[in-house]
């Protein structure tokens, strides 16, 4: 058997969708004709054979698959099928003589037996007191098996699953939407009402009508916009143009919306993109705040309410980040199966300058100031639901490697709603990136209770002197806001000088140890 793996498609691309199966589980197939379709987020590819042989599928359509995953499998030792596309192979002689197996006996499914049970909100936070069902993966009176996810809740730091506490019969006690205090019940499981094994519930659909496929099209049509899935490249053309997507006719596999999609929504502005409305329309509509949103908007009205908050800026000549990554980029993947980034050089930057001037990595409590002697740096993320800060602890004992493996993690954690609350709590300083959103420069909020905030920005070709000459450099604006509170002035614009000197001059990042080989061990 030889494995076909998804392969190495991009510096930074960690993940793709499987768009499409060009040949099909059990078909014989030729070296190097094309099996697959792949998405990354920037661009759509195939995959071939590796050998002729039988293919054994091990991914379904729509599939999010790790760059290296196995994608399917070819058994390069089966014979080329006939006519009738079957396999070639010869029965053995004494097949007619062996008498049919006698099928297995099915078990009885048994029940649990403790009677009905609450699942109630667990505890998930010293300051959390109440949470939002946001949608009931499983439906009223669905059997379910014990530690099945039953539904997602929303608080106001995080989003997470409410499991099963028991195998039996589902009966909902809340409905989505619903805003349920901690400790309340959710739902309630008869445990009395047997729940068959796996393999009875797949016979039993297996021999379901052909309606209910039917069925489940006409539901993905229903879908809230918090349902509607979509290729990592549809998605981001989407946040980009804000599209709505329930308004984009999904053309994908299991109803997922590629990037066709929304590039055909995007060519009839006026009649399907935005809201399915003709031009001129003066619609308006209201949409109740998630608690997310509501804590994003509370702690921001704080921040500027009760920090004396300013904000000084400085720019970064881009050309040595640049050139490094441009040398080392495919070296340094080869070796940690991660790109190399931006933000390792900014959060390694910081980590060092933060050392340096502890008043930018401490905070205020009551009447006193609280210094941290390591760097545990939050990175915003923005996500479908709002803004998210989770945190990677330690940086400045970090190596760019790991520095880079933790924002991947983070950020997809973010965007599939997985983050933890100890992942969202206890930064020291934040780093935020408005340039890939292609901003220019702002002036960054404080994430309290922390005192300051990096903000990061687009890298725009500019003329510079340079030695009593005009040359074109790549610069980016860097800003760093501030208490001033706690942080005079003085230290932020050292603090914010030493992050350019550092990013301007890499290897000072490396002080002490050979660069490149440094940089490769990182």
């Amino acid at each position: 058997m030889i494995d076909i793996k998804v392969p190495t498609v991009g510096e930074s691309i960690s993940e793709v969708t499987l768009l499409k199966w060009v040949k099909t589980n059990g078909q014989y197939v030729e070296r190097d004709e094309v099996i697959a379709e792949l998405e990354s987020e920037k661009a759509t590819f195939e995959v071939n054979a590796e050998q002729s042989g039988i293919l054994t599928t091990a991914a379904s359509e729509g599939d999010t698959l790790a760059i290296g995953a196995v994608l399917a499998r070819i058994d390069e030792t089966a014979a080329k099928p006939g006519g009738n596309g079957s396999i070639a192979k010869e029965a053995p002689a004494s097949a007619k003589e062996i008498p049919p197996a006698a099928p297995a006996p099915t078990q009885e499914a048994k029940a649990a037996g403790k009677g009905k049970l609450a699942v109630k909100v667990p505890t998930i936070g010293e300051s959390i007191s109440e949470v939002t069902l946001l949608k009931w993966l499983k439906k009223d009176g669905d059997l379910v098996k014990r530690d099945e996810v039953l539904a997602e809740l929303e608080s106001e730091k995080a989003t997470f699953e409410l499991n099963a506490i028991e195998s039996g019969q589902l009966l909902q006690g809340a409905k989505e939407g619903d805003v349920i205090k901690i400790g309340d019940t959710v739902a309630t499981i008869d445990t009395d009402i047997a729940v068959p094994d796996k393999k009875e519930v797949k016979a039993t659909s297996a021999a379901a009508p052909a309606e209910a496929k039917q069925a489940t099209v006409a539901s993905a049509t229903d879908k809230s916009p918090a349902d509607v899935k979509a290729t990592p490249v549809a998605a981001a053309i989407i946040a980009d143009k804000k599209i709505d997507p329930k308004n984009i006719t999904a053309s994908g596999s299991a109803g997922r919306i590629v990037k066709e999609d929304v590039l055909a929504a995007l060519a009839n502005p006026g009649k399907k993109a935005f809201k399915g409305q003709e031009l001129f329309t003066r619609n308006v509509r209201k949409e109740k705040m998630t608690n997310l949103r509501k804590t994003i908007s509370r702690r921001l009205v704080d921040s500027k309410n009760t920090t004396a908050m300013l904000t000084t800026f400085n720019e970064v000549d881009m050309t040595a980040v640049m050139e490094i990554r441009k040398i080392y980029k495919d070296k340094f993947k080869e070796v940690h199966g991660v790109g190399l980034g931006f933000m390792s050089f900014f959060a390694k930057a910081c980590a060092i300058a933060l050392g340096e001037w502890p008043a930018v990595n401490a905070y205020i409590d009551g009447d006193e100031l609280v210094y941290h002697d390591y760097a545990d740096i939050s990175i915003a993320v923005s996500t479908p639901r709002g803004l998210t800060v989770p945190v990677m602890r330690n940086v400045e004992s970090l190596g760019m490697a790991d520095i880079e493996k933790k924002v991947i993690e983070l950020a997809n954690k973010a965007r599939d709603n997985k983050l933890t609350i100890e992942e969202l709590q206890g930064g020291t300083f934040t780093i935020t990136n408005g340039g890939v959103f292609g901003s220019l420069m702002s002036t960054p909020i404080i994430n309290l209770p922390q005192s300051a905030i990096l903000g990061m920005h687009k890298i725009q070709d500019r003329p510079m002197a340079v030695n009593g000459q005009v040359m074109i450099k790549p610069m980016m604006y860097i800003a760093l806001s501030y208490d001033h509170r706690i942080i005079d002035g003085r230290e932020s614009v050292s603090f914010l000088v030493r992050v350019k000197e550092l990013l301007e001059n890499p290897a000072l990042l490396l002080m002490g140890k050979d660069p490149v080989k440094t940089l490769l061990e990182l």
